[in-house]
């Protein structure tokens, strides 16, 4: 059951988060992901690169962070380095375990200014994850990443970190994992209920990402319009999937950022 003293007051719309906006948003200090507590502990042992076990048992799962890549023992061994055995504190918007027994949460190593989860993006560790409401706390994640991808640190420091849009290939390499793909949208087109953003002209071989239509008032209300973006640089993030070429569905504003003019 979810505690009420642990809601945040006044939660944002689910769909506030766009990479449009972080980009001209206010530096952010580790502060703003500190949300309404949710108790502390020590960590007892590190399950998986976002993953903690506390001393009384809970498992507390990383928000707002994504991994890419197939070296699970790299991605606990990041962790295992920030927060293992070291006491923490756990802030939210509420502590709702998941379908797995998880709770959500941002972790602060108890004397630390930063969350874990913005440590482990500007040691280019993580990616950054749209699952984030509040506006605050997602610039600063943003930030974090932005510093590692700039000096090429972690997963940084490989020419594949972001993959090419024009290279459909690539991206299938990846699929059922999370990456970040980067290209020109070249058209637009609607197929019943999903919007595509085609970022080549062989429909059946070419990366496109995907909107389903109930979600297209969300990017509308973002200035993130379907036709908007045709003819723009853009960068999309999410899980790859495999329908004829490789694709992304996007159900978040935050999973686009577009990065120029056309």
């Amino acid at each position: 059951m979810i505690r009420p003293a642990l809601r945040r007051s006044a939660a944002l719309p689910a769909f506030a988060v766009s990479f449009l906006v972080l980009a001209t948003a206010r530096p952010a200090s580790a502060g703003d992901c500190a949300l309404e507590p949710q108790g502390e502990g020590r960590v007892a042992a590190v399950v998986d690169g976002r993953s903690l076990r506390l001393d009384d048992g809970r498992e507390v799962r990383l928000v707002g962070i994504e991994q890419t890549g197939t070296d699970k023992a790299r991605n606990r061994a990041a962790l295992v380095a920030i927060a293992g055995g070291r006491d923490v504190t756990l802030h939210g918007e509420d502590d709702t375990p998941d379908r797995y027994g998880r709770q959500g949460a941002f972790v602060f190593v108890t004397g630390s200014e930063h969350s874990v989860q913005s440590e482990l993006l500007r040691r280019g560790e993580a990616l950054v994850w749209s699952d984030i409401a509040d506006k605050n706390c997602a610039a600063a994640l943003a930030a974090a990443e932005a510093v590692a991808r700039d000096a090429k640190l972690g997963i940084w420091a490989e020419t594949t970190a972001i993959k090419n849009a024009e290279s459909p290939g690539d991206i299938l390499a990846e699929v059922g994992h999370f990456a970040i793909v980067e290209g020109k949208v070249l058209s637009v087109r609607q197929a019943g209920a999903i919007t595509y953003l085609n970022f080549g002209r062989n429909w059946t071989r070419d990366f496109a990402a995907t909107i389903s239509r109930r979600i297209i008032p969300a990017f509308e209300s973002a200035n993130l319009g379907a036709k908007s973006l045709e003819n723009r640089r853009i960068r999309v993030r999410g899980i790859v999937s495999s329908r004829g070429g490789p694709r992304i569905e996007l159900f978040r504003v935050g999973q686009i950022e577009v990065l120029g003019g056309k």
